[in-house]
């Protein structure tokens, strides 16, 4: 299926004892290092090579964030210039890319308090107030001058002032495709301020002049544009087909009459959820490189012909075991357009280049850093200059840049993090209650063996629940709760259970219509597979979860019987029928995924409620909003079990977060585990 537009959730007094807290790690890593801003982030370099962009601590205040410049050929005098995120009207960087013509990106945030609604921003329809507001800068490497990028300031006579206060606020325009053969042009989307719709646009980033290439509408939506022209190729659309479904429909341009002709190959219903991308055209045959899964239940690379409409027999890619989850296109003159490469998504995101000589310099850096995931991210047309991250359970994500074949070592995000801090990580299956295989991640403290002794264990799910954990990536995500946990003698199981998308189709699909149901019975048969193995302690096991994670930890609390002893539920949804209500408000979004938000409600079973639980969530969440969710949950068990409600000021549903509120979550996590996660004793 084409990538959703909707959002997901991308989870009497008791006697309370400490009887939950893991034993003293060798190197517990301290919070204030995993809680601060990371020291180096977001590095890309230019095409050229002359450049690196990245976001590092601003040397005015340590807790915001600032834009660098580096010149490649002058690494070791520093940054060639620096701007902290205060000095652009308040707003913090949270991410920078370089793009060509000497020009820069910066993504930026800033506390917004007003209404929102009308403004497209996130949480509109319950009359949120308090939230944040993005909007990326268009700079040069110099840095002199910050304007929003690619951005139309036109805006219609109708348009009522907060409205128009709101567009001034917020992302109107993104970056599309770099047309990397293109010296000045790129493709952007630019939200029209007079029609309200998205259109888009080949952009000189010299003249700041736009052109035309495809105008929103309510019916189509751009899939493909030419990367060498910006020539629109693929589009698709979506139209009613009767029995309250629609027909996602792949329309192809016919080079010969100019019209875009439908792929029946390539239609399906958005009630079956299929994936279908188009995400790439091949220079010398013609045909379209696909990513579906049509054909199996994981997506495989295959080849379109749109003049016989008809696939390959066979496919480009394909993996016995995990989806095809993207093709790696050329993108310097040398290799432009050719696929070099492939990735699968497996328990990381594992790239294969068949580039001869991509293969040879990504085998080189795996030698030279074994036992880590190897990212090449940039480099120039010669490949003299090589931007790659390295990232492992044990380091966090650090930059590397190879020059002529000798090694720069730019920086590790968190430095004071030391090897040894953490443990083994491993991908894992186990075999749920009703036969269906879970795969899941396993971390382990430091050091610990099953002569040790079981341990006190923590069953983490992801969000979403359209989502889906990696490993080594994502261990140093969010403050880092997975070392923060096993370099304090905590196991941590992270279950992709049912509902888990990217892992194939039949484990994405049989979470529908289970929330509360199958999908925590599959974290509870976790629990119970880590106790058989010897690894948990089956007295001393814990369930934690944010967002989708923190319904889960709710569910948890009112299920009987449970293998927890306590939960920490961040930013949970608790009402399940007023999320159903609210997904089902769009008819597209009712037939893709409201149907599928049914199962156990927490808040209509607090009567049931058995376990310790502590409750989090920021007053700036949109997405889960406190007063329909944790508030009201947690008044229903205040009571009736030992409960904890915490609201953190200034924090967003999503991450980046200030490093003084992740130090909050941090010491709520752990002093609740250490402090009041004990048996349930009844009065």
């Amino acid at each position: 299926m084409r990538k959703s537009i909707f959002p997901t959730f991308l989870a009497g007094v008791l006697g309370v004892s400490t009887a939950f807290a893991a034993p003293a790690a060798t190197q517990p890593i301290p919070i204030e290092d995993l809680a601060r801003l990371p020291q180096l982030q977001s590095v890309s370099m230019t095409p050229d090579g002359k450049y690196l962009v990245g976001l590092i601590p601003s040397p005015k205040e340590p807790h915001d964030t600032a834009l660098a410049t580096w010149d490649i050929d002058a690494l070791g005098a520093g940054p060639k210039v620096v701007t902290p995120s205060g000095d652009r009207d308040h707003m913090q960087f949270f991410a920078a890319f370089a793009l060509k013509a000497g020009k820069i990106l910066v993504d930026a945030r800033q506390q917004w308090t007003g209404q929102v609604t009308g403004c497209g921003l996130e949480g509109k329809a319950l009359g949120a107030t308090r939230t944040f507001v993005t909007k990326t800068y268009l700079t040069g490497v110099d840095q002199k001058h910050f304007v929003d990028a690619f951005a139309s300031h036109r805006q219609g006579l109708n348009v009522d002032e907060t409205l128009s206060t709101c567009l001034k606020l917020i992302n109107t325009a993104s970056l599309v495709d770099m047309l990397p053969l293109d010296p000045d042009n790129v493709i952007i989307s630019r939200l029209n301020g007079v029609t309200l719709l998205t259109s888009y646009y080949r952009y000189d980033l010299k003249t700041g002049t736009a052109e035309l290439l495809f105008e929103g509408g309510d019916d189509a939506a751009p899939e493909l544009f030419d990367p060498r022209t910006g020539k629109l190729l693929v589009k698709s659309k979506t139209e009613p087909s009767g029995n309250d479904d629609y027909k996602q429909e792949t329309l192809i341009l016919d080079q010969k009459t100019g019209k875009f002709e439908s792929q029946a190959a390539l239609n399906t219903l958005l009630s079956d959820r299929h994936d279908v991308q188009v995400v790439g055209v091949d220079a010398t045959t013609g045909k379209y490189y696909v990513l579906t899964d049509q054909f199996s239940d994981l997506v495989q690379a295959r080849m379109y012909d749109a003049v016989t409409g008809k696939y390959d027999p066979d496919p480009l890619v394909a993996a016995k075991d995990y989806s095809v989850t993207g093709l790696v296109f050329g993108k310097q003159p040398v290799n432009f357009g050719k696929v070099v490469g492939y990735t699968i998504g497996g328990p990381y995101p594992e790239t294969t280049y068949v580039a001869p000589h991509l293969a040879a310099i990504q085998a080189g850096i795996e030698k030279a850093f074994p036992d880590q995931l190897v990212s090449i991210t940039d480099y120039n047309n010669d490949f003299s200059k090589v931007l790659f991250t390295t990232v492992s359970a044990s380091a966090p994500t650090a930059y590397h840049l190879l020059i002529n074949n000798k090694l720069e070592n730019l920086g590790s995000a968190y430095p004071a993090i030391k090897p040894g801090m953490t443990g083994e990580e491993k991908w894992v299956t186990y075999t749920a209650r009703d036969g269906l295989e879970i795969p899941a991640i396993l971390n382990l403290p430091a050091g610990w063996i099953k002569a040790n002794g079981p341990l006190p264990t923590i069953i983490m799910p992801h969000g979403g629940p359209w989502a889906r954990d990696s490993m080594y990536m994502e261990d140093w995500f969010a403050g880092g709760w997975v070392p923060l946990l096993t370099s304090r003698g905590y196991a941590v199981l992270r279950p992709q259970y049912r509902g888990s998308e990217g892992l194939g189709r039949r484990l994405w699909l049989a979470g529908d219509a289970q929330w509360g149901l199958k999908m925590s019975d599959d974290l509870d048969d976790g629990a119970a597979w880590l106790v058989q193995q010897g690894i948990a302690a089956k007295n001393r096991i814990a369930i934690f979860g944010y967002s989708y994670g923190g319904f889960a930890a709710v569910a948890a609390s009112v299920r009987s019987p449970s293998p927890f002893q306590c939960a920490i539920a961040g930013a949970p949804v608790a009402d399940l029928g007023r999320l159903g209500t609210a997904w089902s408000d769009n008819r597209l979004q009712r037939i893709l995924q409201g149907h599928t938000v049914k199962g156990m409600d927490p808040i209509s079973n607090a009567d049931k409620a058995d376990l310790p639980i502590l409750i989090f969530d920021g007053d700036r969440d949109v997405r889960t909003p406190r007063d329909v969710h944790a508030i009201p949950f947690y008044k229903a068990v205040e009571g009736k079990v030992h409960a904890k409600y915490v609201q953190i000021p200034d924090m967003p549903h999503s991450v980046p977060w200030y490093p003084s509120q992740q130090a909050e979550v941090d010491n709520l996590i752990v002093n609740w585990l250490a402090q009041d996660c004990g048996t349930v004793s009844h009065p």
